[in-house]
Parts: C-alpha cells; sequence; structure tokens
C-alpha cells in the first residue's frame, strides 16, 4: 500500500470514528432525554430537595416564622407587607436578573468586576440543563441570608414586621426555587399558568436572552417593561447560550 492508500485509510478511519462517536453521544443523549422526559413531580422534588439551597432557604423560613409566632404583635401591617411583596416581586425579579445575573464583566484598569453570580449565570444559559446551576450558589446565600435577616430585623420599626418580612421572602425564595428547577426539567406542566411561566422563561434561554426576564410569572414585569414581545417577531440571538460574547466591556 503506497503513502496516499494509507493516508487515505488513516483518514476514513477517523471519519469512521467520529462518526461512532458521535452516534454514541446521540444515544446518550435521547436515553437521557427519555429518562428526563418520563419524571415525574415527585422525581423532580427528590432532586430538587438534595440541593443545598432549597434546605438553606427553608431554614430561613422556618426560624422566622418560629419567632414571628412567639413575638406575636400582629398588626394590620402585617397583612399589608405579603400584598405589597406579591406585587413588587417580578419587578425585583426582572431587576436581579438584568442587572445582576446579566452584568457584563466590566474593567477597572487592572480589576475585572465580574461577580460569582454573573459567571454562574453565565454558565447556566451555556449548559441550561445543569442541575446545580440553576439554583442560587451556596457561596452566595452564606452572605445573602444573614444580611436578608439583618433587613428583617433593623429596617422596619417593629421585630414583628420584620420577621412578617422575612417568613415572606422565604415563601417566595423558595418557590423561586422551586419553579425555576422545573422549568429546566422535562417535566410536563398541566395548568395553564405554569405552562406560561415554562414557555416564557425557555424563550429567554433558548430564543433570545435580551427579553422574558421573569421566572416566576408569566411576564407581569416584562408586559410593563416591553421585555415580552411576541416571539414570532424576534430575532433568535446567536448569544443565547454564550452571554457577552462579544467580550468584557
Amino acid at each position: 500500500m503506497n503513502i496516499s492508500a494509507r493516508v487515505r485509510a488513516h483518514r476514513d478511519q477517523e471519519a469512521q470514528s467520529a462518526r461512532t462517536a458521535r452516534a454514541r453521544l446521540a444515544d446518550a443523549e435521547a436515553a437521557e432525554y427519555g429518562r428526563r422526559a418520563r419524571l415525574s413531580l415527585g422525581g423532580a422534588f427528590a432532586v430538587f430537595a438534595r440541593r443545598p439551597s432549597p434546605w438553606s432557604i427553608a431554614a430561613l423560613l422556618a426560624g422566622a416564622l418560629t419567632a414571628r409566632l412567639v413575638v406575636g404583635d400582629w398588626q394590620p401591617t402585617d397583612a399589608l407587607v405579603p400584598v405589597l411583596m406579591l406585587a413588587l416581586f417580578p419587578f425585583a425579579e426582572w431587576v436581579i436578573h438584568v442587572c445582576v445575573l446579566h452584568w457584563r464583566p466590566r474593567r477597572l484598569g487592572p480589576v475585572t468586576i465580574d461577580s460569582l453570580l454573573a459567571r454562574k449565570h453565565r454558565e447556566h444559559h451555556a449548559d441550561p440543563r445543569d442541575v446545580p446551576l440553576v439554583f442560587i450558589p451556596w457561596q452566595t446565600l452564606l452572605w445573602l441570608l444573614p444580611a436578608l435577616v439583618l433587613i428583617g430585623l433593623l429596617a422596619f420599626p417593629r421585630p414583628g414586621l420584620g420577621l412578617t418580612f422575612l417568613v415572606v421572602l422565604g415563601v417566595l425564595g423558595l418557590n423561586y426555587e422551586w419553579t425555576h428547577y422545573l422549568i429546566h426539567t422535562d417535566y410536563q406542566p398541566r395548568s395553564r399558568l405554569f405552562k406560561a411561566v415554562r414557555r416564557n422563561h425557555r424563550l429567554h434561554h433558548f430564543k433570545n436572552e435580551h427579553f422574558w426576564f421573569t421566572v416566576t410569572t408569566s411576564g407581569t414585569a416584562d408586559r410593563f417593561l416591553r421585555t415580552c414581545p411576541d416571539p414570532a417577531g424576534v430575532t433568535a440571538s446567536p448569544t443565547v447560550k454564550a452571554l457577552h460574547a462579544q467580550g468584557i466591556g
């Protein structure tokens, strides 16, 4: 066999190996999709309950609720706090998503300003199925939860009201983590509301990262802030899985 024939044979062998590898990868992906597509709500919760973030937020909720019952001092403003927080939470989600999670790395002299939350969120966009990346990083919770407790105890006119704030915040936090996680599984929702929520967030991840920033609602804040366009009129973004691929600002 001459040299040219050997080269061609070697190339054919490499091409066959590559085709085999791709076929095996496709089979593995198909099997994984099939496994996830059969995911039940109970199976989803079993995975959810093994993550540190829900346990951390649940501990905050349990502690705040216990303290709230012990303190007592119930007043009409305790009923107003949940109403206001529920109304404002979609807008808080929007602001955090746009300004914190989608933060573009910036250079300040020799220093690059780029938070852990922003870095993890870019990884989340690159691989939306990676379960650990769906949740709030535990490193962030180490400082965030104590900061929220201080706000609850110091920023309100009476301890009972601050504890009410922390209880509602714990409920909202758990709902956020559960909803966000469930959206990124192949669990098929049954309710119209969750179908709309799921569709809204998946458009953000798979259509265009510049729109649809709310997570636990079907676009309340997005519609108000004009980031909820008709998907048919939105161009698919080439950077939806590679946020800020153009570089550091």
